[in-house]
């Protein structure tokens, strides 16, 4: 849609960034902007409610938010909130507001609200989504198989990708368990005879994916070690499989975009830990419908309908703006794909 705007309003973290970014995407409304904002103190410690000026509240390093304004404003995260708010009330509501996630404050003021479930935020304008949004599409998929080909396309069936997390405010992983994954996925590649392709994440740690390296040395795959053009969307397109650690929504939601079977491996819990729950609540969702199942080391086929909350959103905004004809996926600018969290 030639000479519509839309802007992606984030603090910047990858998090927060992918989840917005795979809605405009899927929106395919126009030109996408990424818009990374950081307030200034005391702003950035206050909730959402309490900046009267958040226009005003932006810091020296953040992206100018200024007219012309976009037609479509997608937040996500806390900071975010009041500057999508302004946003709305300075285009005079020209602008179509999105805010991704639960904003605390009244819903009806955004075009739209996406949050999960488990916040159980109700109203008119209120889409609830089951897992993370993110940019994952069959679009994505089909590129990076075709790039990757070259280094992957040769390696033996089954492949199983390993998406790795590790420490957050819920759980924790230490050596130990890194080892026995590694372990465990050696054992599985002698059995079936196919090949492991494992990504770590930020939050793996330099120790966890030395012991991965060292139990998976001479497996047929590849570990990857953070260098390089990431290879995080080839191994979702040319895995038979995916493990994935149960510390991150984000990695989950997007294994199972796939519709291949997903197995969740179970980090070690932190003790009362009031976060834990909505993970907890997650997990146990994916597994009643029949996406996901425990990792038990050996390997089951099953079928499911793929988890596309981002393209429900994004189907929800068009619907709202009378936009009827299918979403395309426009580049966004000046945006890299951000990181895994």
């Amino acid at each position: 849609m030639v000479g519509k705007l839309c802007w992606v309003v984030t603090d910047g973290r990858p998090g927060m960034e992918n989840e917005a970014l795979g809605v405009a995407e899927a929106v395919g409304l126009g030109e996408v902007v990424v818009k990374r904002v950081r307030p200034r103190p005391p702003w950035r410690w206050l909730p959402a409610q309490v900046c009267p000026w958040p226009l005003v509240s932006l810091g020296p390093d953040s992206d100018p938010l200024e007219p012309p304004w976009p037609d479509l404003a997608i937040g996500c995260g806390r900071h975010s909130v009041p500057l999508i708010l302004a946003i709305g009330r300075r285009s005079a509501g020209r602008t179509f507001t999105v805010q991704l996630q639960h904003p605390h404050v009244a819903p009806e003021r955004f075009g739209l609200v996406a949050p999960p479930a488990h916040d159980q935020l109700q109203g008119p304008n209120v889409v609830a989504t089951r897992g993370a949004l993110h940019r994952v599409s069959a679009e994505k998929l089909a590129q990076a198989a075709q790039a990757f080909a070259p280094r992957l396309g040769s390696l033996p069936h089954p492949r199983v990708a390993v998406l790795v997390g590790g420490d957050n405010s819920a759980y924790r992983l230490g050596v130990e368990q890194s080892s026995a994954i590694a372990a465990d996925l050696r054992r599985l590649a002698e059995v079936e005879g196919g090949s492991i392709l494992l990504t770590p994440s930020r939050r793996t740690g330099a120790a966890n994916l030395a012991a991965l390296n060292r139990g998976l040395e001479g497996v047929p795959g590849e570990v990857w070690q953070s260098e390089g053009e990431n290879p995080y969307f080839a191994y979702l397109a040319l895995a038979d499989y995916l493990v994935v650690t149960n510390d991150s929504v984000a990695m989950v939601s997007e294994a199972c975009a796939t519709g291949k079977p997903v197995f969740v491996i179970e980090l070690a819990a932190r003790r009362y830990n009031r976060s834990r729950r909505k993970f907890e609540t997650f997990h146990a969702e994916l597994r009643r419908a029949g996406l996901t199942r425990p990792w038990a080391g050996r390997l089951e086929r099953w079928t499911y309908e793929p988890l596309n909350d981002t393209a429900v959103i994004a189907a929800e905004i068009r619907r709202r703006l009378g936009l009827s004809l299918p979403a395309a996926s426009p580049q966004a600018r000046p945006a890299e794909t951000a990181p895994r969290g």
